[in-house]
This record gives structure tokens, sequence and C-alpha cells, in this order.
């Protein structure tokens, strides 16, 4: 069965820094492509970036370009969400979702407050 869990979300000061991690199960999240969205309640799904099979590439959205990194550990099968310069527009619960059957867990909240 596959299975995503998000952890690594709080409560964090403008400016700071989160590293959210995605523990993958029932599959190698080295073979898919894999994303991070977020959603803030009343505004629905919002991509955050994608990272491909081969890690080759990652894009992201133009609201996280340059603050957010996404990366894999291969051996710890897990997607990581490394978020600095974090802002109160961040807050929202952040998923990782497999790109290809749409699955993702069920998230953990980001509080960006001071």
């Amino acid at each position: 069965e596959v299975q995503l869990a998000e952890s690594g979300g709080g409560l964090v000061q403008p400016g700071g820094s989160l590293r959210l991690s995605c523990a993958a199960s029932g599959f190698a999240i080295r073979d898919v492509t894999m994303s991070w969205v977020r959603e803030v309640p009343g505004k629905g799904l919002e991509w955050v970036g994608t990272i491909n099979r081969g890690s080759e590439f990652t894009v992201y959205a133009d609201s996280v370009k340059g603050r957010f990194t996404i990366s894999r550990d291969n051996a710890k099968n897990t997607l990581y969400l490394q978020m600095s310069s974090l802002k109160s527009e961040d807050t929202a619960v952040y998923y990782c979702r497999q790109v290809s059957n749409g699955v993702r867990g069920k998230g953990t909240q980001v509080t960006v407050s001071s």
C-alpha cells in the first residue's frame, strides 16, 4: 500500500526556517516524480514545487522560488522541503504528493506568526 506521512511542521516566526519531511512506504521514492502542495482553508490547494524522478530538476511556484528547496534521501525513502525566509502567507497545511497517482499524506501544519 502506498503511504506518505508528512512531519516537521510547527509555529515559526516570520523570517524563520523549517524543514518538512515526507516518509514514503509501499514504493521507492527515487522511482517517481514528487510534489509538495499546500492548502489554506477556503483557498484550495496550491502547488509549491516538484522534483522529477531522476532528481535532475526541481521547479517551484513563483511565490516560494529562492526560499524553498525540495530534495530527497533515497536511502531513507524520504522527501524534504526546506523552507527559509518564511512569511505569514506561507501558513498552510503542507502535503507531499506522488504526481502519477495523486496520493498524498495527511499533511503537516505550518504557521508563520510573531
